[in-house]
């Protein structure tokens, strides 16, 4: 898999999966153009982690985040939040990458390049995150879908940072990548000829 080259080795990991009743290439362009936040939950949890970030940039920081809530949250919209797309295999895999203080109200975010993700460790005292959807033809006109995270702490003062905040976002990350699953398979099956 892509993420493995990217991030093989990891403090913390979450999967999800989900059986689509579609084939991988419609589930793969689902996953492209599917709303990720179309649901109440994902936008309510996503406005709650932006929030913070909002506060410190005062009214302007709350007008933006005003502005944003009812746009459509696409798989290239992460693009323009910090996060860099790393590689991609189409229709199979797609890998996303994120590097910065996350448990910070702003994020901090210091995103390398891919090259940078392949060539050198995080920076000091940040975390790096690689985050890929996986689509694997199950035959029949099925196939699974998978979302799986992965982070790694630059060096133990991060870690001692970073896990308390997993803790703390781990169930509602959690709960986003489900609800983003569902949705890319309603989008995939509600394709289907």
């Amino acid at each position: 898999m892509l993420i493995d080259q990217f991030l093989p080795t990891f403090d913390v990991s979450e999967r999800h999966r989900v059986r689509v009743r579609a084939s991988a290439p419609a589930t793969y362009a689902a996953l492209k153009t599917t709303d990720l936040a179309g649901s109440a939950l994902p936008r309510v949890l996503l406005f709650l982690r932006a929030v913070p970030g909002a506060l410190l940039r005062g009214v302007r920081g709350f007008r933006d985040l005003a502005a944003r809530r009812h746009v459509p949250i696409l798989l290239s919209t992460f693009e323009s939040a910090g996060f860099q797309i790393l590689a991609e295999r189409s229709p199979e895999e797609i890998v996303i990458g994120l590097e910065g203080r996350f448990w910070r109200p702003s994020g901090a975010l210091c995103t390398p390049s891919a090259e940078a993700f392949l060539s050198r460790a995080p920076l000091a005292g940040t975390a790096r995150a690689v985050w890929n959807f996986t689509v694997r033809d199950l035959g029949g006109g099925a196939s699974e879908l998978v979302t799986e995270t992965r982070v790694l702490c630059a060096d133990r003062s991060t870690r001692l940072r970073f896990l308390p905040y997993w803790a703390l976002i781990r169930l509602w990350s959690g709960l986003i990548r489900r609800t983003m699953l569902a949705a890319i398979r309603r989008t995939a099956e509600g394709a289907r000829p």
